[in-house]
């Protein structure tokens, strides 16, 4: 078990591990175990004092928020749907997608009812971000919340519309669907709970710096961080 005395960043399996991978590495933290094929959950890294715990992505910030972790790499659609009350401290930059509002091509029901402030029965997987949006637009809207293929919803009549996450746009087009409006635009966040921001400033700002440092570096495309990864 790692000393607790170590500062913990909490990051999921998958694209967010592998993307964040090469930034850890390019200021000198490696880490000593794959999370694909170790069943550890807290893994220890070249620097004896930071570690790295595997949680679900979803769960990323409330880890953060409550202390068990100091630092976390999240999609900025999980802290919108999450609502923590958490420091965000640097975009990474990668991991680009995008909330969006869809319908049905060809059916202008939806795009009616929502540009002329009508009632609006839409599907999602983000209810908070969902209910959020319309409310700002004063749009009456009914949620109906899936943890399937949203996309089939209003194929079928069950919603008139859509809230969900798009990267490329494809799913969205093979099933006929059109964008209506981006609700906004989603990328990896360096996220810390206020109380490690305090308590441990000294430690934390000086790797929250070099993590901005190297992220602003892969932010171009002949990144040197990247291809060495």
């Amino acid at each position: 078990m790692t000393d607790r005395m170590s500062i913990r960043i909490a990051l999921s399996k998958g694209r967010i591990f592998d993307e964040t991978t090469p930034l850890l590495k390019a200021v000198g933290i490696v880490a000593s175990e794959d999370p694909e094929t170790s069943r550890k959950l807290i893994i220890g890294t070249s620097q004896p004092e930071i570690s790295i715990i595997i949680v679900r992505a979803s769960d990323v910030p409330t880890y953060v928020q409550y202390g068990a972790a100091d630092l976390g790499i999240a999609g900025k659609d999980v802290l919108m749907e999450a609502g923590k009350n958490l420091f965000e401290l640097a975009d990474l930059g990668f991991g680009h997608c995008r909330f969006v509002l869809a319908a049905p091509e060809g059916d202008s029901r939806a795009a009616e009812n929502y540009r002329h402030l009508g009632h609006l029965r839409v599907a999602t997987k983000y209810p908070k971000v969902t209910e959020e949006y319309f409310s700002r637009r004063g749009v009456q809207v009914e949620v109906i919340r899936l943890k399937g293929n949203v996309e089939l919803a209003p194929l079928v009549g069950l919603a008139e519309a859509i809230v969900d996450l798009a990267s490329t746009g494809r799913t969205l087009r093979e099933n006929n669907l059109q964008i209506l409006e981006v609700i906004a635009e989603c990328t990896a966040r360096l996220i810390s709970n206020i109380a490690s921001q305090k308590l441990r400033f000294e430690e934390m700002n000086r790797l929250v710096r070099e993590l901005r440092e190297a992220a602003e570096i892969c932010r171009n495309p002949s990144c040197p961080i990247r291809r060495q990864a």
